[in-house]
Order: structure tokens, then sequence, then C-alpha cells
């Protein structure tokens, strides 16, 4: 039904519109007596075959939402009602900021993906705090950034504020250095100044727990983009060893542009969907095999199928999020997902 009804009329109107409308309209069903327990009941797969023990942590499936969909943590609690094992909330960012003029989101229907340069809207890590406080049983994955007005120099100040802020409130951090929509956020991902970043992130870590006998370390995850070359994604397996952070997520969105079909496909921002599929894969393969398996990776870009996460996961994912595909497929996708990986457990 999603495909066939819903997504055409919601595809008739502005993309960044549908958004907000949708999150409204989900929130509201939610609100009707038994609603989220139909929900559940229709879309989540519940085996403890599907359970994952990642970075510490324990993932009831491997499927989770990728971050920049529930930016501001208003959601999370209806859309872990499809099913999903996590939700990753952010870009989050020290203060509140618009984001980049609209119109700044873009569908490219005939590839399947999306183009977006939204350029961290969000309305600040302290708003989305007080949301977090109602959290009752949902994972949540706290992705960080820093505000447009913060020079590079600077930025590791907003990521530990944001770090602080959140440390109580979420169950792991990504830092999100490899968005292409902050002006020269991606040069964070040179070796000297990432290993800086991440070591201070890492000192701040020890040093909340020190504060607190009661708190655990929480782990913190690199979110990388696509286009690194194999050379970049070699520095990221010594920076990851070197800081000892728990993982990497892979990958960002692409500033690619090959073999797309669209007319709007030369709009400025970072694309996703299926065209990033085969280059997420391929960077998931290449960090597994080169450092030996040493460490997670979370497979986001182009999951389109159940296959589609099959295919990270055997690249040497150890858990996949979705975004576009949801968007596309719907909420179907992740009950497909999680019940192809039980066929392969048989």
């Amino acid at each position: 039904m999603y495909k066939l009804i819903i997504r055409p009329v919601l595809f008739w109107f502005d993309p960044e519109k549908v958004h907000h409308f949708s999150f409204s309209f989900i929130k509201f069903i939610s609100r009707i007596p038994f609603v989220s327990r139909i929900l559940k009941s229709i879309y989540e797969v519940k085996d403890s075959r599907l359970e994952r023990e990642v970075f510490g942590l324990k993932f009831k499936n491997p499927v989770g939402l990728a971050a920049g969909f529930d930016k501001d943590a208003k959601c999370y609690k209806e859309l872990s009602n499809f099913g999903f094992g996590f939700i990753e909330i952010g870009t989050l960012t020290p203060k509140p900021q618009d984001g980049n003029p609209k119109k700044r989101l873009f569908r490219l229907k005939s590839d399947y993906a999306i183009i977006n340069r939204m350029g961290f809207n969000n309305g600040g890590v302290d708003a989305a705090v007080l949301k977090l406080k109602k959290n009752k049983g949902v994972l949540i994955g706290g992705n960080i950034g820093k505000n447009k007005v913060t020079p590079n120099e600077e930025a590791t100040s907003d990521y530990l504020i944001c770090f602080e802020t959140l440390f109580d409130y979420v169950d792991y951090f990504v830092v999100n250095v490899s968005s292409p929509n902050t002006p020269n956020l991606r040069e964070l991902q040179e070796k000297e100044p990432l290993t800086k970043l991440l070591n201070e992130l890492q000192s701040q870590n020890q040093q909340m727990c020190h504060t607190e006998r009661s708190r655990s370390a929480k782990p913190i995850l690199l979110k990388i983009a696509p286009d690194l070359t194999n050379e970049q994604l070699l520095d990221i397996v010594d920076i990851v060893n070197e800081t000892k952070i728990a993982g990497v997520i892979a990958t960002n969105t692409t500033i690619s542009r090959d073999e797309l079909q669209s007319e709007n496909k030369s709009e400025t921002g970072g694309l996703s969907g299926k065209p990033l599929a085969k280059r997420s894969t391929e960077v998931i393969r290449f960090l597994s095999e080169k450092s030996n398996n040493a460490f997670p990776i979370i497979g986001v870009g182009g999951i389109h199928s159940a296959e589609d996460a099959l295919e990270k996961l055997n690249a040497g994912a150890s858990l996949v999020q979705l975004y576009t595909g949801f968007i596309y497929e719907g909420p179907k996708l992740v009950k497909e997902i999680n019940k192809k990986i039980l066929e392969k457990t048989l």
C-alpha cells in the first residue's frame, strides 16, 4: 500500500514539508490507544537470533534509522514502533541553527535517490536533551557536529559541548566530520585534526566516568565520507586504532554524481540512496579487510532491499542503517531485512 498509494501522494509535495507533515502525522496517530502496539505487531520482528552485542551495547536487531531523519529527537519513540533496533538522532550542534536556505532537499525519483544540503539545521543540543529525558527503552545514538559559524580551529569545543550535554541521554556517539553541507567541515577528516579531535573526546569520555562512578564510558564512532581515497581510508584505520574509538559508520552522503538520470542531478549537496550502495559497500569491505575486522562498522548508504542490507553485513558491517531506502520503500523494509537475516541463520 505504501508504494502504490502513500508514496505517490507524498511525492507530489515538497520533500521537506512532507517530512514535517509525516512526523506530525506519526505522532498524532501514535497517541491513539493501541496504535503503537498495532504498528509494532505489523513491523517488529522479535527473535533472539537477531540480537547483536556491538561495542558493549545490546541491540534487539541490527537495523537502525540513520542520523538526519530525526535530527531533534522529536519522534524517536514513535519511529521505533516500525521495528528499528536503534535510532540515531542528530546531527546536533551546541547552538540552534536554521541550516542552509531553502529549497535544500530534492528527490531524484529516476535514481531512487535524494540530494540534501540541509546544513545541520537543528534546535540545538539542549532542546534535544529535554526530549531524550522522556526516553524509555529506545537505544539512541547521538550524532554530533559543529555550528556553521565555528571555525575549524575551534571545532573541538563544539563537539565537546555536545558530548558533555548528551552524555547521560544517549547510548553511543557519532562524530560527524563528513557532511558536505557545512563549509570546510570535511577538512576535519584529515589525519592530524581528526586524531586530535577524537583524542580530546576520548579524554572527556574517561573524565565523565571519573566524575561520577556510576557512569560508564560511551562508545564513540566516526562517520566517514564515501569519497575518501584508499590512502585516506588507511589513515582512518590508523586513527581508529590510535584513538581507540569504538568503530566507524560507513558512509555519509557523497558529492559524486556519476551515472545519474534525474533532471535535478546537478543540485549541490550530499547524494544518498541507490547510487551510493556500491561505493558504501566497497568502503565497508576495504575497512574490514585492511583492519582485520579490528573494529565494528555500521553500514549505511543505498539500502533499498533486504539483499542490499545483507551485502553490507557480508562485507563486514555489524549493523546497518536506513534513511533514503526507508523513504522510498516504506517501513516494511525494516521487517524484510530482519526476516531475511533470520532466513540466513537457519
